[in-house]
């Protein structure tokens, strides 16, 4: 009771915390509970690449997993035993290679070559995870099946790349020249093609730029790769058990414009990896209990039309589409959602007279159930513990993250 009244009666917005649905709550039960409920938890997995070595070998993760540890989520901490592993060697001499290219395979690469000394200590950043991350790596690869015109990036994190410390960011304009097919060409032509345009004049400006080596510095050097699609993992010499290389294909681009595909060449090439991120898209994953007739296991998202699923169950955002756009998309997507609720609340007379017990009922339950559910108060004082400035590493640090749920919950306003 005391934990209840914590949270504003008179507020229109409440939080609940470390609660899991279809564990602690069925959906059925909270679409009991209130009169409308919106699915909007995202993509939970990942699109796999399903080639050799890729279940077999040691140091291929996802890049989601990887954004996760270093971001200090609780689930993946232990990630970062495995990863400290591959970061043995010398800075300069580890090689990692990223395979996809969109904003979070960028993210990946602008971590691993920035480290420490490239300004990370004054980031959010687990300090668990920098202290594994030290310096960064010597070489990382982005590669991807396509060429950049159909890449998924944006101009900003392209940009972050090229204005790096001590980074060398290569393009090779030959792979440029090579994706511009005549689709391609289509593909930049047209309003809503500004973006693609601008991209492709800050690639091309940098692969013409001359590289200046500096041998005494030891540059470290992001490079981005093209055409190229990854047929199979290869063991390291030393131990076979871990990977050491990626054997890609060649590729050509057909088809018509906004509908090209990779095919391949025949031509091979061996990519040294000490660590391998597979960043290629993300999968939504269905509720414990939901209707299977509810969700496309295939696409990874719940049936819907215009957001409505069933009854008083809605749903919004990548989980909603799939994975993809960013936050204006989701703006976009959202208020279809609002339509269709807004739409159903004025037509079915039932659906909104009906008697819920919404927060109240909420609570009841969970505390009947004795789970230990992080209300908005909790939050608050979790919020303050990280960003205590006895917690920062520095005075710039935003906050330093608890990475134990259990450290968390010890906040939890009784």
């Amino acid at each position: 009771q005391q934990q209840q009244q914590q949270q504003d009666p008179t507020s229109l917005v409440e939080f609940w915390g470390n609660v899991q649905v279809g564990q602690d709550v069925t959906l059925n039960e909270l679409q009991s509970l209130y009169h409308v409920v919106v699915l909007a938890y995202g993509c939970e997995s990942d699109q796999r690449l399903g080639i050799e070595g890729e279940d077999t070998l040691h140091g291929i993760f996802s890049a989601r997993e990887f954004v996760a540890w270093y971001n200090g989520h609780p689930e993946f901490v232990s990630l970062g035993t495995n990863v400290e592993k591959l970061m043995k060697k010398k800075e300069k001499d580890i090689h990692v290679v990223v395979i996809g290219q969109g904003n979070v395979a960028l993210d990946c690469a602008r971590v691993l070559a920035k480290g420490q000394s490239g300004g990370l200590m004054d980031t959010d950043i687990a300090s668990e995870a920098l202290s594994v991350i030290g310096d960064g790596v010597g070489r990382t690869t982005v590669l991807g099946r396509r060429g950049h015109v159909q890449g998924a990036f944006t101009i900003k994190e392209l940009r972050e790349l090229t204005k790096l410390d001590h980074v060398d960011f290569v393009v090779d304009e030959k792979e440029l020249e090579e994706g511009m097919t005549t689709s391609s060409m289509e593909e930049l032509k047209g309003d809503g093609a500004r973006p693609k345009v601008r991209i492709d004049k800050l690639l091309r400006d940098v692969a013409r730029t001359r590289i200046q080596e500096d041998n005494e510095r030891q540059r470290k050097k992001v490079i981005l790769r093209f055409l190229l699609n990854p047929v199979k993992f290869l063991p390291n010499g030393l131990d076979q058990i871990r990977v050491g290389s990626v054997l890609c294909e060649k590729t050509r681009l057909e088809g018509q414009p906004g509908r090209q595909v990779a095919v391949g060449t025949g031509i091979m090439e061996e990519i040294p990896a000490d660590m391998v991120l597979v960043s290629i898209g993300y999968k939504g994953v269905k509720l414990p209990g939901m209707d299977d007739r509810l969700f496309d296991a295939r696409r990874g998202i719940v049936q819907n039309t215009h957001g409505k699923v069933s009854d008083n169950l809605y749903v919004s955002g990548w989980l909603k589409r799939g994975p993809s756009g960013i936050i204006g998309t989701n703006i976009a997507d959202a208020k279809d959602t609002v339509f269709s609720i807004l739409h159903d609340l004025e037509q079915e007379s039932d659906m909104s007279r009906k008697i819920v017990k919404g927060r109240n009922g909420l609570g009841g339950l969970l505390m009947e159930r004795g789970v230990r559910y992080v209300d908005w108060a909790s939050y608050q004082r979790i919020d303050a513990a990280e960003t205590d400035p006895l917690r920062l590493r520095t005075k710039n640090q935003p906050r330093e993250k608890i990475t134990s749920v259990e450290e968390m919950l010890s906040y939890v306003v009784k």
